[in-house]
């Protein structure tokens, strides 16, 4: 069984959303893995919405470990960043009694020391291909629009000291031209896109269309990883990823393997049961 372990901040529903997703079917035998912990960088009362991160962890029955690392700031005064290494060697040594196959990272708002990637081998979903742009989804979402991007998806990497560049274990595409697509792309011509964004943010319509697309598959891609590995398609082995054959993707596939059908069969299946 592949025993996995949860790394998430839990600060909102994303959060939540992809812990219960992927909970729920393994709890229901869709993979032979398990999570054997969830661990936050935020403690009970700290925040509302990390506190219900905690109330749906317990709801599971899954070991809970905390460490909080705005107490940790405080206690050691300046910025987390220049004490990014000091503060992993307390979270390991905080859960110094798991001994996880792979951990998650899922919706954990902080940066990971080198360290820490050695003691783990650590995956992030992150919203984008391998390709595509790095940083935060909403960076992410404008940096799409300003390049008049065709398609954009979502990867599942190691995380390394390389921010959103860690070797590739898998991705999925989202095209984001044609159909629904079209009359958002055609109304951008001619427009100021920083004068959309001040004065819109988050609420432009194109911004709204391209995120749901990338939010409604990166559970699935995430969950079909985790099969992928736990069936030993792929495997995470020193810092590589490898295939069935113990050869390392990166010789021939850098972009990780290619989840669409699976990801489009998982949403079809997920359509088919709200149905009834």
């Amino acid at each position: 069984m592949l025993r996995i372990g949860w790394f998430s901040t839990g600060r909102g529903e994303g959060s939540r959303g992809l812990l219960r997703f992927v909970y729920e079917r393994l709890a229901a035998g869709a993979v032979d893995a398990s999570i054997d912990f969830v661990f936050s960088n935020r403690e009970p009362g700290e925040a509302e919405g990390s506190d219900r991160f905690f109330e749906l962890t317990h709801s599971y029955g899954l070991p809970l470990f905390t460490h909080s690392s705005t107490k940790f700031r405080r206690r050691t005064g300046g910025r987390l960043a220049g004490r990014r290494d000091e503060y992993d060697a307390e979270v390991r040594q905080a859960l110094s009694g798991s001994n996880p196959d792979i951990c998650v990272l899922a919706g954990y708002m902080l940066i990971v020391g080198a360290e820490m990637c050695r003691s783990y081998p650590l995956l992030n979903l992150h919203p984008a291909l391998p390709d595509g742009p790095a940083g935060t989804w909403q960076e992410v979402v404008w940096s799409l629009i300003r390049q008049r991007a065709e398609e954009t998806g979502a990867m599942v990497h190691l995380a390394t000291e390389e921010v959103d560049r860690g070797p590739v274990l898998s991705y999925v595409t989202v095209p984001i031209t044609g159909g629904q697509f079209s009359g958002h792309w055609q109304g951008l011509e001619g427009q100021d896109l920083e004068a959309i964004r001040a004065s819109q943010g988050e609420a432009f319509p194109l911004f709204q269309l391209i995120r749901r697309e990338q939010y409604r598959r990166e559970p699935h891609l995430l969950f079909e990883t985790i099969r992928a590995l736990s069936e030993g398609r792929i495997a995470v082995r020193d810092g590589a990823v490898l295939d069935s054959e113990g050869k390392a993707l990166s010789t021939y596939a850098p972009k990780g393997v290619c989840l669409d059908r699976q990801v489009e069969a998982s949403l079809a299946w997920e359509a088919r049961r709200e149905e009834g």
